[in-house]
């Protein structure tokens, strides 16, 4: 009864101390993310005072209102959604399929592949080289440039194939006895077995396709019909904070209508993060169960 009770209170005190862990890591993790919310709805000029925490002390939709107000926003949007749904897909599918075919055991030149994929992970040829590849295929200025040159990701074939790997190879032996081939064994057997990876890696594509702009900056730049949202407010935080080493002076003459790089950096924050935020809740459990392949060796 006594080693009980013993046990009992150690088992509180660790209770304890592991619920005010997390409860500190939880405001660690919420705070910059409420702090950026509360700044994004302030006033410009007050937010240049400091001491905002968590709710805005002169609440204001100035600084959405100036980022929405760009006249390619809209047509912004639509490029970086289309870029971000379209570059998903295929290169997901297309890593997929290539981590298929270098995870059978009878493809004969499975590892000079792989070697020769992973090679180009620590290999590259460099910003201008490129330039000049996209430049002579013709894809400057074109939508595709987006969606081509990522077709295919190493390390994403790399973190799949190892999913793969790790599939009993009965499945696939038995439906090639039923006369099925190695298509259609992919497309009906494999792939519905690869959701949790495929879900983590299509976050991890998703999530780079919607941050890019450089790429809009280096191939695009001409045609306005083909910016990203991504570029559009990177271009509206450089002419803010432009705007804001030029001279504080005009802008708190002006303090009802100016914005702040402070402010328009947490208003661009927000409205980049909002829709990963609110799509991971729809692939955390794929992700948790993504993130531990290759953690358990049997």
């Amino acid at each position: 009864m006594a080693n009980w009770r013993r046990r009992s209170k150690r088992d509180i005190v660790y209770d304890t101390l592991i619920g005010i862990f997390m409860v500190l890591f939880l405001i660690v993790t919420l705070y910059p993310i409420l702090n950026t919310l509360a700044i994004s709805f302030n006033d410009g000029i007050d937010s240049v005072r400091g001491g905002i925490y968590l709710w805005p002390r002169v609440f204001t939709l100035q600084n959405y209102k100036s980022v929405f107000n760009n006249q390619n926003l809209s047509q912004a949007a639509f490029i970086s959604v289309s870029r971000t749904v379209i570059g998903t897909v295929l290169q997901v599918f297309l890593t997929a399929m290539l981590a298929y075919v270098l995870s059978r055991k009878e493809y004969m030149f499975k590892k000079q592949l792989s070697f020769i994929y992973v090679l180009t992970m620590y290999v590259g040829g460099g910003m201008i080289p490129t330039y000049v590849l996209i430049k002579k295929l013709h894809l400057l200025n074109n939508f595709l440039v987006y969606i081509l040159p990522g077709l295919v990701s190493a390390f994403n074939m790399i973190v799949i194939r190892t999913y793969m790997n790790g599939l009993p190879d009965s499945l696939s032996e038995s439906a090639k006895i039923d006369g099925a081939g190695d298509f259609r064994i992919f497309i009906q057997i494999i792939l519905p077995l690869c959701k949790p990876v495929l879900a983590t890696v299509a976050l991890f594509v998703a999530v780079g396709q919607w941050n890019s702009w450089f790429d809009s900056m280096l191939y695009c730049a001409g045609n306005s019909s083909l910016t990203t949202l991504q570029y559009e407010l990177m271009k509206l935080l450089s002419a803010a904070t432009q705007q804001g080493t030029s001279g504080t002076v005009d802008m708190m003459k002006n303090a009802g209508n100016i914005v702040t790089p402070k402010s328009i950096r947490a208003a661009t924050t927000i409205i980049t993060a909002a829709p990963i935020v609110c799509l991971y809740p729809f692939l955390q459990r794929y992700f948790v169960t993504g993130l531990t392949i290759g953690g358990v060796k049997e």
